[in-house]
């Protein structure tokens, strides 16, 4: 079992900028990855970003250049820095745990609002 506990959602301007953390706790060993999905209203929830036990990121074309993905490893912690944010980045975002023999788990979701 792992448990995913997010933060860090809020409301923004537009070109303004927040930080999501995402804090796992539970059977976390071995290869893993962390990623974030985000779901706007009527839409899929999409990848924008993820990073491995082994730090190799990847993102989204929609993203790159403006988020940022990290992890403290000591914390089993992953962030999302976001920048120069855009009202369509507006959506909840869910943090995702995959772990090989573990299985997959989600967060509870935080909402991003980016508005005038």
């Amino acid at each position: 079992q792992v448990q995913l506990v997010e933060s860090g959602g809020g409301s923004v301007q537009p070109g303004g900028s927040l930080r999501l953390s995402c804090a796992a706790s539970g059977s976390i060993f071995g290869f893993y990855a962390m990623d974030w999905y985000r779901q706007a209203p009527g839409k899929q929830r999409e990848l924008i970003a993820g990073i491995t036990s082994g730090d190799r990121t990847n993102y989204a074309d929609s993203v790159k250049g403006r988020f940022t993905i990290s992890r403290d490893s000591a914390k089993n912690t992953v962030y999302l820095q976001m920048n120069s944010l855009k009202p369509e980045d507006t959506a909840v975002y869910y943090c995702r745990y995959f772990g090989l023999g573990v299985g997959e788990y989600w967060g509870q979701g935080t909402q991003v609002t980016v508005s005038s």
